[in-house]
């Protein structure tokens, strides 16, 4: 069972990048449902065919499923969103605000993530492909369920024995509405769900994301960030595909200020990304809409390649707590430390340079103004150590 995952900036082409190795997959003969967590919706464009809330054959052994959010949201949050409006009612919210604030930010997302979950389980598909919302909306989204579950059992802390024999004290000292017991098996029951979700979006031999970008500038930075975020979560990234490269044969004048820039921001992508796999997409002469245009994308994407394979089987990157400090583990085999030079770029990069070879981080919030107290090399990894305090720009020799 596979799960793969592709987000990037919005417009990237991700939802092209999805369609294409959904068909890829399923002309190797896995049985594939490729899906849309996006809200705007754009899946059915790109297949050229109506795909809708329940799953649709697209092509042999393909289909693809277009998330109600509504019905998943009634489905998981349902009977706890009508406990809080009513909770919150009775704390003085009109009727409207009070069911608009029972309905947690990122929770109508989350309920699509754990459709995934469901079709994941259920037996039908040996892949699942996932056309995610745009970077910032799915790096909330998949740290979400750890942070539910905390905020779920906070907020309902009370065993049912112990809620039982105070439900009749309650009453008769105030009207504050306690929880039923059906709504205590929902809570129960999401709890459980966001347990199973969690365990199954950060297991790497499952579950893969794939970030999708362009040699742009902005948009290479936006996914230095979203990779650093990624292995901060425990979410295995094991492929980068870059896409819509001006090719070769185009010579036009026109285009050349454009190939020079794609050129330049593709040695950053190296850089930034390495030692992931890093797969190009050409930008084709013609919009790609349909099989036939989405099995030319795959072709050019992973030509003899199956993309379910797991491209990365280590974490590039780590960031674990020590104390009060910080350490940024990076796996850097065969290392000579003499070689190590480690360069504070703007505000949340930091430019690790051995030799020839350079890598740029986004550093995560917890390390943007700390000290960079030095680093030392162990059992191939290299560890650089962040201090509490402010750190500007400088250099300095690991």
């Amino acid at each position: 069972m596979r799960i793969l995952l592709y987000t990037g900036k919005g417009g990237v082409g991700k939802t092209t990048i999805s369609a294409a190795t959904a068909l890829r997959c399923a002309e190797l003969g896995y049985r594939t449902i490729v899906v849309s967590t996006d809200p705007a919706h754009s899946l059915g464009d790109s297949f050229d065919q109506r795909i809708g809330p329940e799953p649709v054959q697209l092509a042999p052994k393909l289909w693809g499923q277009e998330i109600d959010l509504l019905h998943q949201m009634e489905r998981h949050w349902g009977k706890v969103q009508n406990y809080l409006a009513a909770l919150f009612a009775w704390q003085g919210m009109e009727g409207l605000v009070a069911e608009e604030t029972s309905i947690l930010p990122g929770m109508e997302e989350l309920a699509s993530l754990m459709q995934i979950a469901y079709l994941a389980e259920s037996g039908d598909y040996d892949v699942v492909v996932v056309d995610m919302a745009p970077t910032g909306a799915t790096l909330q989204l998949l740290a979400f369920p750890e942070m539910l579950t905390w905020y779920m059992t906070k907020l309902f802390p009370v065993q049912r024995t112990a809620l039982k024999i105070a439900r009749p004290i309650m009453r008769t000292m105030t009207d504050m509405p306690a929880p039923s017991e059906e709504t205590l098996d929902a809570i129960e029951g999401l709890v459980k769900d966001l347990q199973r979700l969690e365990k199954l979006v950060t297991n790497p031999a499952i579950s893969s994301v794939r970030l999708v970008l362009n040699p742009e500038k902005m948009v290479v930075k936006e996914a230095q960030r979203a990779f650093t975020y990624l292995n901060l979560y425990d979410l295995t990234t094991d492929a980068i595909i870059s896409n819509r490269h001006l090719p070769a044969q185009v010579t036009d004048p026109y285009f050349a200020g454009w190939k020079q820039a794609q050129a330049r921001y593709s040695e950053l992508v190296e850089e930034s990304f390495s030692p992931l796999p890093i797969f190009q997409a050409p930008l084709f002469d013609n919009e790609v809409v349909g099989l036939e245009a989405l099995h030319r994308v795959a072709a050019a994407v992973y030509a003899d390649k199956d993309p379910t394979t797991l491209f990365y089987h280590q974490k590039p990157q780590q960031v674990i707590r020590d104390g009060e400090d910080y350490l940024l583990l990076l796996p850097l085999p065969l290392l000579d430390k003499r070689d190590v030079h480690l360069l504070r770029g703007v505000h949340d990069e930091l430019v690790v340079r051995i030799g020839n070879w350079k890598r740029h981080i986004s550093l995560p919030q917890a390390l943007i103004g700390r000290q960079v107290a030095g680093a030392r090399y162990r059992d191939t990894l290299l560890e650089i150590r962040f201090k509490p305090g402010e750190n500007g720009a400088g250099s300095g020799r690991a």
